[in-house]
């Protein structure tokens, strides 16, 4: 396995369970303005990972609603404010972030999320992500594009003070995010929703590592302090 020196997080769907509230959210629009057509997952996995605005033009366009995009953001924002504060932490995360903390690894989170909604999502677990020395969002001034380009991590990179790409673990959960870290010449860990596998042959990621669940990741196997038993 690759010598990692410093790891990037993805957050939506990774780091929290704010996947859930998405499909909610969504599915409630198109119950109200689409005769309640099922919002799928593969669309939902070509949503992951864009940034909000790509993803609303996608949820627009694909089910033809009868609204633009700035609305659709307008609603959705309304429904995301009651929900996404009880975003829980996913199983095995606090428990690497802490390590890797502990252990002076360097760590960032890059996510689509715009700042504010980063605030909104994490405002049940400041103090764990205050133990992040970099955040990244989808509306930071040097992203242009959102993944699967690579801008995101190459902010994350460059603001963790620009180590080799190869010494840079990404953690993602979308495909997208899978492209995005390698477009960004970095090791990819690939933690999917078990529905996103399903849609995903088993050799088109090319990510480094496919878990089931971050609690599976073992950071000897990169290089990193091993967990104490």
């Amino acid at each position: 396995m690759a010598h990692i020196t410093h790891c990037i997080f993805d957050m939506d769907g990774l780091l929290l369970d704010t996947e859930r509230v998405y499909t909610e959210v969504t599915q409630q629009i198109l119950n109200e303005y689409a005769g309640g057509i099922r919002f799928t997952w593969d669309i939902k996995s070509k949503l992951m990972g864009r940034t909000g605005d790509e993803a609303a033009a996608m949820v627009v366009e694909t089910y033809k609603l009868p609204m633009t995009t700035t609305e659709y953001l307008k609603i959705t924002a309304v429904i995301q404010e009651e929900l996404f504060p009880h975003s829980k932490v996913l199983p095995g995360v606090e428990k690497l972030i802490r390590h890797l903390h502990a252990h002076n690894v360097p760590i960032a989170v890059a996510t689509s999320s715009t700042r504010s909604k980063f605030e909104l999502k994490t405002s049940l677990n400041k103090e764990l992500f205050e133990l992040f020395d970099v955040i990244i969002c989808g509306d930071d001034a040097e992203i242009k594009n959102g993944k699967p380009a690579p801008d995101l991590f190459l902010a994350a990179q460059k603001r963790l003070g620009n180590p080799p790409a190869e010494n840079c673990l990404v953690f993602e959960d979308a495909v997208n995010g899978v492209q995005a870290g390698l477009n960004a010449k970095m090791n990819v860990v690939w933690i999917p929703d078990e529905n996103i596998k399903k849609l995903t042959g088993p050799e088109e990621h090319g990510a480094i590592l496919v878990l089931n669940s971050m609690a599976e990741f073992k950071p000897e196997h990169f290089s990193l302090p091993p967990f104490k038993n």
